[in-house]
């Protein structure tokens, strides 16, 4: 329940004591917007029987019809309007809201987090709202400028090529350390400039010196291929050449390449 809250209401959205590093223009920015919400937008839904006047009357998000005594949420801000409890949720991610304390906007309920987030960016690092006149944004998300660092190694990245990495960037040197795949052919990291070839969950350069042929060399990308043993070949005849005797049986099909992981 108190981890459901936090994340439904941030503490570091209301309140700078929870902030960390900002300037004294981000605080007074952070306190009126804070005190607009709570004045304009906060509400807390009101458990209760749907009373005789709303007899028939449909539930605000699915519709369906609420009958007098069912149990039923009203929203104070909202109007004489009722909800079912489950569908008393934030509009952005369906959660229920907890204790029913909600933030009402353009006539729908959102969670605190949610609200927030319609007006200003939140930072993938911190999880603080972004006063900043400038920020950086990625693969659809937002960080405040000092925060966009690698994800192991914490050099800042501002300027600087990066590849996202699980919805995080990541420098070129800790990404072809720690997560670059090695070529199945010549044993090299497939680094984040060069195009990847998989099959199978194995994985090769897409250059036509490694993802080939086992035993003739011919270049496979987007061609059929067989495996045989975790080895690759162009057709029957080479996989029968490469091993005569193998009972194993083959399996056919086709590879993709992937182009380079997106960096900046």
């Amino acid at each position: 329940h108190t981890r459901a809250l936090l994340q439904q209401l941030p503490p570091q959205d209301c309140d700078e004591r929870y902030c960390l590093d900002l300037a004294e223009e981000e605080r007074g920015q952070l306190r009126a917007f804070s005190a607009r919400r709570r004045r304009e937008a906060l509400g807390q839904g009101l458990a209760c029987p749907v009373p005789g006047p709303c007899h028939g009357c449909p539930c605000k998000k699915c519709g369906r019809r609420l009958n007098k005594g069912d149990p039923g949420i009203l929203a104070s801000q909202l109007g004489d309007q009722f909800w079912h409890p489950s569908c008393f949720s934030c509009h952005f991610c369906h959660q229920p809201l907890v204790d029913l304390i909600y933030f009402q906007q353009d006539g729908r309920i959102y969670c605190g987090r949610h609200h927030a987030e319609l007006f200003r960016p939140r930072c993938a690092s911190c999880d603080q709202l972004i006063f900043m006149e400038e920020c950086i944004e990625a693969e659809g998300q937002r960080w405040h400028l000092e925060h966009f660092c690698c994800l192991e190694c914490d050099v800042p990245l501002r300027g600087q090529r990066y590849v996202m990495k699980s919805g995080r960037p990541c420098c070129h040197t800790c990404f072809e350390s720690f997560f670059a795949e090695p070529c199945q052919a010549c044993g090299d990291p497939i680094g984040a400039d060069s195009e990847e070839a998989t099959h199978q969950g194995l994985h090769w350069h897409a250059r036509a010196t490694c993802f080939c042929c086992s035993l003739c060399r011919k270049p496979l990308r987007g061609q059929p291929l067989l495996s045989r043993h975790g080895r690759l070949f162009c057709s029957e005849a080479c996989s029968l050449g490469q091993d005569a005797a193998s009972t194993t049986s083959d399996s056919s099909d086709s590879a993709f390449a992937s182009a380079p992981s997106p960096d900046s």
